[in-house]
């Protein structure tokens, strides 16, 4: 079985960026989160920063609680979704929150709501 827990590798022009998922399963589903974490790779003082993007369920918006669909997000209305697993996932949500990035250039941890990202990518590739 494979280790789904690994750090990956992203090269996004000259910087490299390495990312992993993580499923928190609770008792009660509304309790439940899949976050995609991205780092760039450290400066050479070794500072490291860290982009969260978190998935909670909602009305009409789903995350996988399995291995079968592991990492996988859903948008019910219109049955979108994404694999934070898959490499060109993460190079389009992480392209969708550079602007995100750049607002909180002093903060080592950003943590936001992945679902805004989300749309913004489902969206353009649908658009396109």
């Amino acid at each position: 079985m494979k280790n789904d827990r690994r750090l990956r590798r992203l090269v996004v022009d000259d910087t490299t960026w390495y990312w992993t998922v993580r499923q928190r399963v609770k008792p009660a589903y509304e309790d439940c989160r899949l976050t995609l974490s991205l780092y760039p790779e450290g400066d050479p003082e070794g500072n490291r920063r860290r982009l969260a993007l978190t998935f909670r369920p909602d009305s009409d918006r789903i995350i996988s609680n399995c291995y079968f669909l592991s990492g996988t997000v859903l948008r019910l209305p219109d049955h979108s979704c994404l694999n934070l697993y898959e490499p060109g996932t993460v190079r389009r949500l992480l392209d969708a929150a550079a602007p995100t990035l750049d607002l909180f250039a002093s903060e080592q941890v950003i943590e936001v709501d992945g679902w805004q990202y989300f749309d913004a990518v489902v969206d353009a590739v649908t658009a396109a």
